[in-house]
This record gives structure tokens, sequence and C-alpha cells, in this order.
């Protein structure tokens, strides 16, 4: 399905009523970008290949060249040499010396060299080369030595005629050969470079429609994805395959459909933010005139009112710190611990006592802590962490069709310490944590384990553990329900507190 222009999208306004479809691939530069950079690697490299080869080539040129002179000399040579006693007339010498291309021409047989042909004899030969056999890399050599230096020489060139012990040996100028093999040259650089040419545009062709186009479908998503990655639209479709395209195109695919989803959460917990912050505003004044009010409630003489003040107050004054700092949730972290020992035992009694379990309900809550043990830690934080995980616990054990006759429904908090770390464990004999809440666990607004829940308890009360430097973790028990356990570990004590300790102690 082709891109559509906003404008033609009925979907533009509505993202979510948008389709996916394919991303277009961005205008095709021919000498530009990764098509245009293989187009001319692909013409070097041949362009290096064909120079590698032309060494060779061009010295196998040279030796044969010299052979079919030295063949017509010999073919020459047998007539002049049948010929005897009779002597070749200067003119007629002449004739086949032009005609072979020669300055002389000597016949070697049975031992003997005779000279058939020569006019203008030079006085020295620069040069002197067996045909015989010669080695690819001294063949290689001479060529590059006639290239180079050649032209004004004269040279002199022997070797055998067939097969038989009879050799000839001519003196000529090497002008000619380097005439020739300059053609040679210029034809073999002219073959190498249509080769290239079309070896290079069919590949480029190739290339550029298997991978040059897909890559830039790839670029051309993205691009489109991240100037709107609210649209649906701008999602890249790629085509069905099993190559590496393929895949890195569907796991594309898979990244923006997840970053979509993660920013639309995003937006809403942005939303919720703003939302709470009002609510909270107005939350902290009613609570403030609550707390006016129920410091009044010192004075009065009823001793059942007396007895439940001091725990008004205090769940009033923790209600009062919580929308103080509950605009502190989504920043870098919550505020630093305010650490000190404390007497767990009490603490957990304070969390039984906000719980208010009904007597009626069956519900038990056991506290296997002993009456001394101390935690190293900040008391409100800390009973934030051990509430939420109570108050989970507890719905649970009331949820519907949870517990029947003869069951047993219970929360238990026990904790010990092993050497400078408390081990706390928060138990209780529910349903279990479904495997989606495990999926999430510790994920706000996806690790909740009950319908409408948010997770945000299991979130915080992780923040929390881990701003003192401790671990909370989901332990996995042989029968039914859900534990949790949270390490914290006590505040390494420096020298100087340690040493100044040490002082006032004597």
């Amino acid at each position: 399905m082709p891109m559509r222009d906003q404008a033609d999208n009925p979907s533009a306004e509505n993202p979510a009523a948008g389709e996916a479809v394919r991303a277009p691939c961005p205008p095709a530069r021919m000498f530009g970008g990764l098509s245009g950079k293989l187009l001319w690697l692909t013409v070097f490299f041949i362009m290096l290949a064909e120079i590698l080869i032309f060494f060779p080539s061009v010295a196998s040129m040279r030796v044969r060249w010299l052979q079919d002179r030295l063949n017509t000399a010999a073919a020459a040579a047998i007539v002049i040499d049948g010929l005897q006693p009779v002597e070749l007339p200067r003119a007629l010498q002449k004739e086949t010396l032009e005609a072979t291309g020669t300055k002389a021409i000597v016949l070697r047989k049975d031992g003997t060299s005779r000279l058939l042909a020569t006019t203008d004899m030079p006085a020295s030969v620069d040069e002197a080369y067996d045909l015989t056999d010669v080695p690819p890399v001294t063949a290689i050599r001479d060529a590059l030595d006639t290239l180079v230096f050649g032209g004004s020489r004269i040279i002199r060139v022997y070797g055998p005629v067939g097969e038989t012990n009879t050799g000839v040996e001519v003196v000529m100028k090497d002008r000619p050969l380097r005439r020739a093999m300059f053609v040679y040259s210029r034809n073999v650089l002219l073959l190498s470079v249509l080769i290239s040419l079309f070896t290079a545009t069919l590949i480029f062709f190739a290339i550029n429609r298997i991978l040059i186009g897909p890559i830039r479908r790839l670029t051309g998503s993205m691009q489109q994805f991240s100037s709107d990655p609210d649209n649906p639209a701008h999602i890249y479709i790629g085509d069905g395959g099993r190559d590496e395209l393929a895949v890195a195109g569907r796991n594309l695919t898979s990244m923006q459909m997840e970053l979509q989803k993660t920013l639309k959460q995003q937006k809403n917990l942005a939303a919720l933010g703003l939302a709470v912050s009002k609510i909270n505003h107005d939350m902290r004044n009613i609570l403030a005139s609550a707390q006016l009010m129920s410091d009044r409630l010192v004075d009065v003489d009823d001793p059942m009112v007396k007895s439940f003040a001091p725990k008004l107050l205090r769940t009033i004054d923790r209600a009062v710190g919580y929308t103080t700092e509950v605009l502190s949730y989504g920043k870098a972290s919550e505020s630093a611990p305010r650490r000190r020992h404390i007497r767990l035992l009490e603490l957990t009694q304070d969390v039984k006592d906000m719980l208010a379990i009904d007597p009626q309900s069956g519900i038990e809550f056991a506290e296997q802590i002993g009456a001394e043990l101390e935690v190293d830690a900040d008391s409100e934080q800390l009973f934030r962490v051990i509430h939420n995980l109570c108050r989970n616990a507890l719905q649970a054990l009331t949820s519907p069709g949870e517990g029947g006759p003869g069951s047993v429904r219970r929360i238990t908090v026990s904790a010990q310490r092993v050497g400078s770390v408390v081990n706390i464990t928060v138990d209780d004999t529910g349903p279990g944590m479904p495997l989606k809440a495990r999926q999430n666990l510790f994920a706000a607004f996806r690790g909740s384990a009950r319908s409408g829940g948010t997770g945000l308890g299991l979130t915080i009360a992780r923040e929390l553990v881990l701003a003192h430097g401790g671990t909370i973790a989901l332990v996995e028990k042989p029968t039914v329900g859900t534990q949790f356990r949270i390490e914290i570990p006590d505040r390494p004590v420096s020298l100087e507190d340690y040493r100044s300790r040490t002082h006032i102690e004597k």
C-alpha cells in the first residue's frame, strides 16, 4: 500500500484509526550514496584484476610475436639453405630481410652457423633473447623492459625450428615489437574498461534492486516514523522473506510498534501526573485541616478516643507526608532515606493497625520478628514497602472465590538478621501471582495481579528498597501463595564515625 500525505489520509487526524503501510523509497541517486560507491568499487576492482592479468598477457603476446618472426625467418632460411651452393643475390636477400622484418638471418645446423642473408649489419647488438624455454618471470621482465626502454635498440633473437635440432637466429630492431605491444595494451585497456563497466552496471542494478532498495525503504520508514511516531501509518511493513534484510524489517516493525505503545503509555502517564498533582494540591489542604482538627482529640477525656487518637494522628501525618512527596515519583528518584535504627516489630504492628483487618474475615496476621530486632532504614519508607506488600496480600486473600471451609488465610511477616543484613519476608497463603503479573513484575501499570490494579505498589516498594541499597524479589515457594523477600543492609560506618563513637564510649 503506498504512503499517503496527511491531507489525503483520513487517519492523519486520528492515528488510532490508521493502518500501517509500506514506507516509500527515497529518490534514488545513480552515482551517489551506497549504490554509487558500489558501482565505482566494482569498476576499480575489475580494473585492478585486469592490471594483474595484463602483465603475463603482454609478456605472452611479446613471446608469440617474436616466435612468429622467428618462424617466418626459419621458413625463408630453409628455402635459402636448399639453394646451396648457389649464393642468394644481394637484391633478393634485401627483399627477404624486408619481408621478415629482420637485418640478418643465421641458420644453425649440424653444429655450424651460416649467415644466409644480411643488410646494414649493425656493429653491436643491445639485447639477446633465447626463445627455447622462456620462464614466466623472465618473459614479464623482458616485456616491461621493452615497453619502458625499447624502441631504439637492436636485438638478437634465436630459437629452434620446430622439433628439429636446427636453429634460426635473427637480428632486428625492437621498434615494431614495441609498437605492436602498445597496440595490444591499448586494446586490452579498452576491453577491460568495457568489461568492467558492463559487469559493474549489471551488479549495480542487481544489488540496487536486491539490497539498496530495501535499505532505502528502511531508512525512509525510520525518518518518517521519527518525524511523527504517533501515526500508525508510519510503521514499516516489509516484504516477506527469510534473508537478513527481511528479518531486519520485521524487527524494525516490532520495535516501532512497541515504541508507539510506550509513547502512548508515557502520554497517559503525563496526563495522569497532571491530574494527580491537581488532586494532590486539594487533598493536601483537606488533610491539613483534618490534622488541625485531630490535634484537639488529644484533649478529649474519652478513653476510647485516647486509645485511637495517637494512631489517627500518625495516619494523618503519613497521609500529609505522602501528599507532600507524591510528585517525587517520576523524578530521578525518591527522596533520600533518612535512616536510623528502628524496631521492626513496632513498625510491623503499625502496618497491621493500618490494614484494619476485619476479625470476621478469618484472615490472620502473624509477626515472626524478634522484639529486639532493629533495622537501619527510613521508618516511613520501610513502612510504605511493607504496607504495600501486605495490602496486596490482603486484597488477594479477600478476592471473590478465595478461601473455603477449613482453608487457612494468613499473612506472615518474618525477619532475621544475618550479619549486617536484615532479611524481611512477607508471605501469604493466597492464590499466588498470575503469569502476566510475574512477567511484568515491578512494572508500573502492567504488573498488577488483579483487575483494575495499577501495579504502582510494587514499583514504589522496589524503588524505596533500592534507595536503601537493598533488594526485593519474588520467591518461588512449593505451596500456594506469594512470598516476597526484602534484604536491607546496614549503612557502612566511616572510619571517622567509628573513632568518634569508640572515643565517646571510652
